[in-house]
């Protein structure tokens, strides 16, 4: 037998997993066996694989191929997400290039536009994940704009608006000024930044006496519709039933005390702005203030302000800075450490603003899928993460579901009014509620307007392991019924509660019953200064070079031996280097054995004898251990003992011990279990 003297996995892993592909061995249909499902965290349509796509589909993987040697039916699901706000954005950005202005374009025009960047680039992570040997049902690849997952959002946003669980009103959302829509607390980043504190004078009304705040955004002061102190501040009791004058636009407005006012920090004096903070916001609901937006959409400075109007935010408060000194308003300056909130698509500073957008209702839905983890219905691996998902889903807010982008499931409301609208899946069936609730049985489609939102990006993954299986439009399908629930779920912690607990949300809402059985939370992927991998950082290397200079199977190995059950892992290029490594060393133990000649005349040697008996022993007993970690999902536990037992035990004992003298056969009990021993060590 021919072998080479080197494993070249560049060769063997495109042409195996050629052939597996033209053999449809990753496809599964409903049979009679157990079926074992993963569904695909889905990556965005617009992106290209990094390091925690190949940690987190690797673990998928492993768990995939041991499902099937165990004889189960596995199906793991491949697909993408549309991404919404990040897709848009790219949209936007190459029309630009063109000469091409969103607002100079219909909705219909650039949907078209959409679409095709989306088929020309959609699938290239896709393609990746196939060169890290991800052994996808890919038969069955979904988008979450596709037809069937349409239909299903569309379905699902209707049934909830008609059960009275999702309504339409203005509260406090995040606003991303350059994309010009609400995003997710998800999708806003906190860095610490440099910053002024600005410590500003407010005169008391019907005194000759000023009382100082301090703010770190001077632009908002044309917003302030209230001062306010701690209760317990001896120092402004005094002033309890007062009012004070806001600088710059001399507002009247009170003076009102609360405990959420820290009487440490600045003054002990704060400026209420309801309509651009969300402390301030609540504050200004339990004390009834009025709410002035000084921003308009793109983050410039409103007419309602009463100054700067047309100005960006930032210009506006250099602005407002001069023009509070000049006033004699502005006691001092300081240099201030600040958290800054800022857009994860587009970077730019993310505004709190009162906004008028579409909610779900979270506090009664979300009861069930609390007690699915907290009762162990449903794991969470590992299980450090339990409170923190009990944390936030005992302080559930209303989820912010709308968006104000064109690229997304469009909300399917139909107004006939100015302010009155129908909710329907089609605007057939819009117009028939419309001429009911109207009692106008004139009105036509022409007199319908649909919403102009569409809905956020969440709010169709959130349905995944449901609608990967068409179970909205047909919840009697027999793949639906076969592969739900599934069995895993492989994801990173920072979207526990933006996914995860909306999957399982959604899971007891519409099949009555768990998503998954278990939440296996993957740790982040960073440097050796334990920086998160980021391009922007430089500090990511390109995964499709690694494959290409180390092999798949080399970096498979590399990062799950340094990643211990949820926590994070300090990549380094020994990592892959070492799976290379151990790929090589099965190779020439492969090499080795082939080698051999076998005689059928010779006796077993007694130290051979004792030999297959003692590398039998040891691989049992590490079998045992090995399903020990995969309960527990310690992967690279698992990995660490299959490494060992190789290498150690089988490469540097017992080979060592069975090998026949120079150019002298091996007899053929010992042969045979070597091969049967090496073959359940490759499994």
């Amino acid at each position: 037998m021919d072998i080479p003297s080197k494993y070249e996995p560049g060769k063997a892993e495109s042409r195996w997993y050629s052939y597996w592909m033209e053999q449809k061995f990753f496809h599964s249909t409903p049979d009679e066996r157990e079926p074992y499902t993963i569904v695909i965290p889905p990556p965005n349509v617009t992106g290209v694989l990094h390091m925690g796509h190949m940690l987190n589909n690797t673990i998928q993987d492993v768990l995939v191929r041991r499902a099937r040697m165990q004889g189960k039916n596995a199906c793991w699901v491949p697909g993408t997400d549309h991404a919404s706000i990040a897709t848009e954005a790219k949209v936007v950005a190459k029309l630009k290039e063109e000469g091409i202005e969103k607002r100079n374009l219909t909705r219909d025009e650039f949907l078209e536009h959409a679409w095709k960047w989306t088929h020309k680039h959609g699938g290239i992570i896709l393609e990746q994940l196939k060169r890290l040997g991800a052994s996808c049902d890919w038969d069955r690849t979904l988008f979450t704009m596709d037809e069937k997952r349409y239909d299903s959002v569309i379905k699902v946003f209707v049934d909830l608006y008609n059960k009275g669980m999702i309504y339409r009103g203005v509260r406090m959302v995040n606003w991303d000024p350059q994309a010009m829509t609400a995003v997710s607390d998800e999708e806003v980043n906190y860095t610490d930044e440099k910053s002024k504190l600005y410590y500003v004078r407010y005169r008391i009304v019907g005194e000759d006496g000023y009382i100082t705040v301090a703010t770190t955004r001077p632009e908002t002061i044309l917003g302030d519709t209230a001062v306010c102190a701690n209760p317990e501040d001896e120092r402004y009791t005094h002033l309890k039933g007062k009012k004070v004058i806001v600088p710059m636009v001399d507002r009247e407005v009170p003076f009102i005390f609360d405990s959420y006012v820290d009487k440490e920090f600045g003054t002990g004096c704060l400026k209420i702005t309801p309509a651009h903070d969300i402390n301030d916001y609540e504050i200004g609901i339990r004390h009834k203030l009025p709410s002035v937006d000084v921003f308009n959409d793109d983050g410039t400075i409103s007419e309602r302000a009463g100054m700067f109007a047309g100005v960006d935010r930032f210009v506006a408060r250099d602005l407002a800075e001069k023009e509070l000194k000049a006033r004699g308003n502005l006691v001092k300056v300081e240099s201030y450490n600040n958290k800054i909130g800022r857009s994860e698509r587009t970077n730019a500073v993310i505004e709190p603003r009162l906004s008028l957008q579409w909610f779900l209702k979270m506090k009664d839905i979300s009861k069930p899928a609390l007690d699915a983890v907290m009762d162990g219905e449903i794991h969470l691996h590992p299980s450090k993460f339990k409170n923190l998902y009990r944390h936030w889903m005992e302080n559930v807010h209303d989820w912010c579901i709308s968006r104000q982008l064109w690229w997304g499931h469009r909300i399917p409301a139909w107004y006939y009014d100015n302010t009155e609208f129908v909710v329907a899946e089609t605007e057939a069936e819009a117009l028939e509620l419309a001429r009911k609730k109207s009692g106008n049985n004139s009105l036509k489609p022409g007199d319908l307007r649909q919403d102009e939102d569409v809905l956020d990006t969440w709010f169709s993954s959130w349905l995944w392991p449901i609608t990967s299986f068409d179970g909205i439009n047909d919840p009697k399908n027999r793949d639906y019924n076969y592969y739900y629930p599934t069995n895993d779920l492989i994801t990173a912690p920072e979207i526990l509660f933006f996914w995860v607990a909306r999957m399982i949300i959604a899971g007891y809402e519409y099949k009555g019953e768990k998503p998954f059985s278990n939440v296996y939370l993957t740790g982040l992927v960073r440097d050796q200064q334990r920086r998160k991998m980021s391009k922007s950082l430089g500090n990511s290397p390109e995964p499709i070079e690694l494959i290409e200079k180390y092999g798949a199977d080399g970096v498979r190995v590399g990062m799950l031996l340094c990643s211990p059950a949820g926590n994070d892992l300090l990549y380094e290029d020994s990592l892959p280097e070492q799976g290379r490594n151990f790929a090589n060393k099965i190779w020439n133990a492969f090499r080795l054995v082939m080698h051999w000649q076998v005689d059928d005349g010779i006796s077993q040697p007694e130290s051979s004898k004792a030999a297959v008996k003692w590398m039998n022993e040891a691989l049992k007993k590490d079998i045992h251990d090995i399903e020990l970690n995969f309960k527990k999902f310690r992967i690279s536990e698992a990995l660490m003992i299959v490494y060992k037992l190789f290498w150690d035990e089988f490469s540097g004992w017992y080979l060592e011990i069975i090998k026949p003298e120079y150019q002298k056969p091996i007899d053929r009990k010992t042969y045979g279990a070597t091969i049967e021993i090496f073959e359940n060590l490759v499994k």
